[in-house]
């Protein structure tokens, strides 16, 4: 399918996803939310897609927030329908079951914020900037920005970056958790290639089961989480991937799981 505001390719099994408005700083309206709920749904139904990189065109932005002139315009009942929707979008990204990295190369504000929560890992360029502002705009974040941050963060700090609306570097990003991995701006995409060529040497069912575990499990007490777990566990156990794995193992050779 073609987009308007997105630009998608998939370069060896890991599909580029590129949120394309750079004269808007890649900000999310309706239309470009509903390509990227596509471009999710699509990557997650075809089996030549091995893991997703969502970032933004050009070096100034990866999405700089939500259409704001969009926002201006709703009323309360449009406004929760908005966020619902949005969430949506999200959820459909953190659960998907194949590796999502976000490549943060710029401003990361507002919704472009809880983008990049919502993908499973964030490496981000030396120059990003993360940030949820809506304060300023008399709003609280829509997107689940209250609730990501704080599992990402700690309670502590996420009310401090959530009830200020101050922008958080690069650099503080990685120092507290926001941020996996940063990186010059030059070699974002060299970093996020290395990276998912490593995740992806691995079984790709325990790939995904590490994705549902961790995603299902945050939200279970920690008694049902591993009853998840122990689960997942035998499902795996079960499959000609974890004989491939262990029998490449004893024998000292390298695991081939896509045979």
């Amino acid at each position: 399918m073609s987009y308007e505001n997105l630009l998608v390719i998939n370069q060896d099994g890991i599909l580029w996803v590129t949120v394309n408005r750079p004269d808007k700083l890649n900000a999310l309206n309706g239309g470009t939310l509903r390509e990227l709920d596509d471009a999710i749904a699509a990557a997650a139904a075809d089996g030549s897609v091995l893991a997703v990189v969502v970032t933004g065109a050009g070096e100034k932005a990866f999405v700089a927030g939500a259409d704001i002139a969009e926002l201006n315009r709703l009323g309360p009942v449009e406004a929760k329908e908005f966020s619902l929707r949005g969430q949506g979008i999200f959820d459909r990204i953190e659960r998907l079951t194949k590796p999502v990295v976000a490549a943060v190369n710029g401003f990361a504000l507002g919704g472009g914020c809880e983008l990049a929560m919502a993908c499973h890992i964030r490496i981000a360029s030396s120059n990003a900037v993360f940030g949820q502002p809506e304060v300023k705009l008399g709003l609280i974040p829509g997107y689940a920005g209250t609730q990501r941050l704080p599992r990402l963060v700690g309670r502590g700090r996420a009310l401090e970056i959530l009830l200020s609306g101050r922008n958080v570097s690069a650099e503080e990003a990685e120092r507290i958790g926001l941020a996996n991995i940063v990186c010059e701006p030059a070699a974002l995409k060299e970093t996020v290639t290395t990276l998912l060529n490593g995740i992806l040497a691995n079984g790709p069912l325990a790939v995904g089961h590490c994705i549902e575990a961790v995603n299902h499990g945050l939200n279970m007490s920690f008694e049902d989480a591993c009853r998840l777990e122990a689960t997942l566990f035998g499902i795996g156990a079960a499959s000609d991937q974890m004989r491939e794995g262990t029998s490449a193992f004893l024998e000292k050779r390298k695991a081939d799981f896509r045979s």
